[in-house]
C-alpha cells in the first residue's frame, strides 16, 4: 500500500499549479494595451506617497540614526548583480502598522560627495532640497514614548508644536534634513476645515518636562463655515 503522504502532497501541488495557472491567466488577461484603456480626462488621485530614498553623507551614521534613534528596521540592501557589478551603497528600511512591515518606506544611498549640513536647525531656509519627512507614530502614548527615549538619548529637538491636525517634534537627521514625528488627531478635530487646521499652530517648549507635556482637553476643532 502506497504512503497516503505522497497523495496529500500530490493534491497540494496540483492545487498550487491550478491557483498559479488562474494567477497567469489574470496578468494575461489585465495585460492590456494603453489603447484598450479609456483615457482620463485628468490624473488619478494617487493613495499617497509609497516610499523615500534619502541621499546620505555617510551610511553608518545615517542608518544608527534611522535605526536606533527611530526605531526603523533594516530589511534589505542592494546587491551586486551580472548587469550590476558595482552597486551603490543602499539599503532599505521600514516601519510597522498593524504588527507588519512594509516592502520599504525608506531608503538610504551613501553619497560623501554631499555637502556638510547645516549648523543649527531651522524649519525654513537651510540650504537642502528637503525641507522635512513627517513619521506618523501608531498613537499618543507611542509618540509620547518615543520622545522621552530620544531626549534621554541626547536628541536635540529643533521645535515642538501642536498643529490643528496633529502633535509634532521637529529634529534634524546627520544629514540636516528636517524629521517630524508626529501622531494624527482624531480626523474629526480637523476634517471641516483642512486649511484653517493646516494654518493653527501652538508653539511649545524644546527643552526640560515641558518638552514632553501634551495637551489632550483644549483643541480646537475645525468646522466648514455654515457648521457651527
Amino acid at each position: 500500500m502506497g504512503d497516503p503522504r505522497i497523495g496529500r502532497i500530490g493534491v497540494r501541488l496540483l492545487a498550487c499549479t491550478q491557483t498559479c495557472h488562474h494567477f497567469a491567466e489574470s496578468i494575461r488577461m489585465s495585460d492590456k494595451t494603453p489603447a484598450t484603456f479609456a483615457v482620463p480626462d485628468k490624473a488619478i488621485t494617487p493613495c499617497g506617497i509609497n516610499h523615500l530614498v534619502l541621499n546620505v553623507r555617510d551610511m553608518e551614521e545615517s542608518h544608527k540614526f534611522w535605526t536606533e534613534i527611530l526605531g526603523f528596521k533594516q530589511v534589505g540592501d542592494l546587491k551586486a548583480a551580472p548587469d550590476r557589478p558595482n552597486p551603490p551603497n543602499m539599503r532599505f528600511y521600514s516601519g510597522e502598522k498593524d504588527g507588519l512591515s512594509h516592502h520599504h518606506d525608506l531608503a538610504l544611498v551613501e553619497n560623501k560627495e554631499l555637502p556638510e549640513p547645516p549648523r543649527d536647525f531651522k524649519m525654513f531656509g537651510n540650504p537642502t532640497a528637503i525641507n522635512h519627512v513627517a513619521i506618523t507614530l501608531p498613537n499618543r502614548e507611542a509618540w509620547l514614548s518615543q520622545l522621552a527615549f530620544m531626549q534621554s538619548k541626547g536628541v536635540e529637538f529643533g521645535r515642538r508644536v501642536d498643529h490643528g491636525m496633529t502633535h509634532s517634534l521637529y529634529i534634524s537627521d546627520p544629514n540636516g534634513y528636517g524629521v517630524e514625528l508626529l501622531y494624527d488627531l482624531p480626523r474629526e478635530v480637523w476634517e471641516g476645515d483642512i486649511d484653517a487646521a493646516l494654518n493653527w499652530l501652538r508653539p511649545l517648549p524644546t527643552e526640560g518636562p515641558e518638552a514632553l507635556v501634551d495637551e489632550v482637553e483644549d483643541n480646537p476643532v475645525f468646522t466648514a463655515a455654515g457648521d457651527d
